[in-house]
């Protein structure tokens, strides 16, 4: 990273937010657990004349700054919770939780949050409004974006901004893009119901097992043959338990898995089809099909306008802007931008491992980027939010 991300005169900063991040990594919490979290972010707020709000919140931290003078309310969100995996990185700082790990790096989301927030908190008076900052819990199990959307966390919010660590881009480099950016994230159970017999005399029953294996190689046609080349999607078979003897045909099998998609209209699509298809095949040979899904979050798709005021934000600081490459993981923040226009960037973080790996680590010099990033993302909405007259073109 070259030396104007992180001056001579930003080093205090970088040392403050550096060890709010290891804090965090060391003592991760999983998805609705995050308590000792949420004291420590609640504490550092406070201790910095940060207002935090009252939502009748379990964990998760909601917090306000500026409402000096009228304008919107922009909303800045990072999510909190740890990942049940046993850290391999061998860091000074690394976790104290047997079993449990940040592994996605929510430590450094949070904490370029709070960066975020004490600079905001600096300019509160020139504010043209309000930015609500959303310490989000549980986004690993993709509940916690909806458990603070009903608790009314995004009334009269205009827009909401997020982010999310990329090891695959160097640190001061950011991908913004509008339009799809991540996955829906479906899972699905599949239970055929055939019937058993002896495996010497298989005319005798119904064999779940086949069965399973014709939906299986049934369910590849979706992709290949009703998605548009145009579009994508993934269906993954990634579970088949059946039977617990050598010479019995058992009685039925499941098929677990997941499906990915970028659009809500293939995404509606491909599971209309996939039930059609397994219950079908299961049906031509006899047998019964239920599908049951593990319904995640929506494909997050950013908004255009936002996308093109975060890359005149990253220019004005001296980052840059790159077109990313979607990525099929899923994102609950999507649920947000079902609510509210949103803008999910993707920032980089130089990691030597991908997301979920026990030895996953990032280069902390992206934490005063990602700070400055939101703070004066936020500020630049509220200005030109004010002097269009209530518009962000």
């Amino acid at each position: 990273m070259t030396s104007k991300t992180v001056e001579p005169s930003a080093e205090a900063f970088y040392e403050i937010i550096t060890g709010i991040r290891r804090h965090l990594h060391r003592y991760p919490e999983l998805s609705n657990e995050e308590y000792e979290t949420t004291k420590y972010i609640t504490a550092l707020l406070e201790q910095a004349g940060v207002t935090t709000l009252d939502y009748g919140l379990k964990t998760g931290v909601v917090a306000e700054i500026g409402g000096l003078q009228e304008g919107p309310v922009i909303a800045l969100r990072a999510d909190i919770d740890a990942l049940p995996i046993q850290e391999e990185t061998g860091l000074p700082y690394a976790s104290q939780h047997p079993g449990k790990m940040h592994a996605c790096g929510h430590d450094f989301h949070t904490a370029a949050l709070i960066g975020a927030a004490y600079q905001l908190k600096e300019r509160e008076k020139e504010l043209k409004g309000t930015v609500r900052l959303l310490f989000q819990p549980a986004e690993e199990k993709a509940k916690g974006a909806q458990q603070l959307i009903a608790s009314g966390v995004l009334k009269d919010v205009r827009a909401v901004i997020g982010m999310h660590n990329k090891p695959d881009l160097p640190v001061g480099t950011i991908g913004i893009t509008s339009g799809p950016l991540m996955a829906a994230a479906d899972g699905f159970v599949v239970e055929i119901k055939g019937a058993g017999s002896h495996a010497a005399v298989p005319e005798a029953g119904v064999d779940p097992i086949v069965t399973a294996s014709h939906v299986v190689t049934a369910l590849q046609s979706i992709v290949s043959r009703n998605v548009s080349a145009l579009h994508s999607a993934v269906i993954s078979v990634t579970q088949l338990h059946s039977g617990n003897s050598w010479n019995i045909i058992p009685e039925s099998a499941v098929l677990e898995g997941t499906i990915r998609t970028f659009n809500e209209q293939v995404h509606g699509e491909v599971l209309e089809r996939f039930s059609q298809v397994a219950t079908g095949v299961a049906a031509a040979l006899g047998a019964e099909a239920a599908v049951r899904w593990i319904e995640g979050p929506p494909p997050v798709v950013n908004d255009a306008a936002l996308a093109r005021l975060g890359e005149q934000t990253a220019e004005e600081l001296g980052y840059t802007s790159v077109k990313p490459v979607p990525s099929p993981a899923g994102e609950d923040f999507a649920f947000y931008q079902r609510v509210v226009p949103g803008l999910f960037v993707f920032m980089g973080t130089a990691g030597s491992r991908e997301w979920h790996h026990p030895s996953f680590n990032l280069d902390e010099r992206a934490l005063p980027v990602g700070a400055a990033f939101f703070s004066n993302l936020a500020v630049r909405y509220l200005e030109q939010f004010s002097s269009e007259g209530g518009a962000v073109t």
